[in-house]
């Protein structure tokens, strides 16, 4: 199976960081979406990055800006469907997403999915964790919690997601699982590969595992 095309995802409003680029943040004297793009590197084909408003504010990380098609900040979904695009462009067959302030995230992770998608005929596989101490996140129905952020979303069904995005659709999981998506499971024997900064204290703590 080649090496699907990589989608970093900053198209969020950072509200409980008080608004602004959560991306360019530093930690451990790096930005978080340069610790991304580090760790994505040799795990895909090629990258580009989800993020709205002025691209030339990325400038110096020498990546495709890709905005969202649909305005009003619909949500991730929004973000995967302008991946999507970009790699239909490319001749792609699918990507792999990435949230741009997780920057710990597994380094097998685009291993782990593709080998969960083995059989399907389009490749759509969240990863996930087991049941633990955060559980905010979203709950699937075998107990796993998801992050939907992170994925392997096939081109084949950019358009569908399109119209689902159109139709106001928000939530990624309603749209997986209508495609029978699976979950690929990721231990948190060494802590949570998917943490995520979202408040000053998460920056804290980052810099501390940094």
């Amino acid at each position: 199976m080649s090496l699907p095309l990589g989608v970093i995802l900053a198209g969020g409003l950072a509200t409980r960081m008080g608004g602004g680029d959560k991306a360019l943040l530093q930690v451990g004297g790096k930005t978080l979406l340069q610790r991304v793009i580090d760790r994505l590197h040799p795990q895909v084909g090629g990258m580009a990055l989800n993020a709205n408003g002025d691209p030339e504010r990325f400038g110096a990380f020498g990546l495709p800006v890709l905005p969202d098609s649909i305005a009003g900040f619909p949500g991730p979904l929004a973000g995967v469907l302008a991946g999507l695009d970009w790699a239909a462009d490319q001749g792609a067959e699918a990507i792999v997403t990435v949230a741009a302030d997780t920057p710990f995230f597994p380094a097998d992770l685009v291993e782990v999915l593709q080998h969960k998608a083995q059989g399907m005929t389009h490749p759509l596989v969240l990863a996930a964790t087991p049941k633990g101490e955060e559980q905010t996140k979203s709950m699937s129905r075998s107990g796993l919690i998801r992050h939907p952020t992170f994925g392997l979303w096939p081109v084949a069904l950019r358009n569908d997601l399109r119209a689902a995005v159109q139709d106001g659709i928000k939530k990624v999981v309603i749209w997986t699982e209508k495609h029978h998506g699976r979950e690929a499971v990721f231990d948190t024997h060494n802590g949570d590969p998917f943490f995520n900064v979202n408040t000053p204290d998460d920056l804290k703590t980052a810099e501390a595992l940094a």
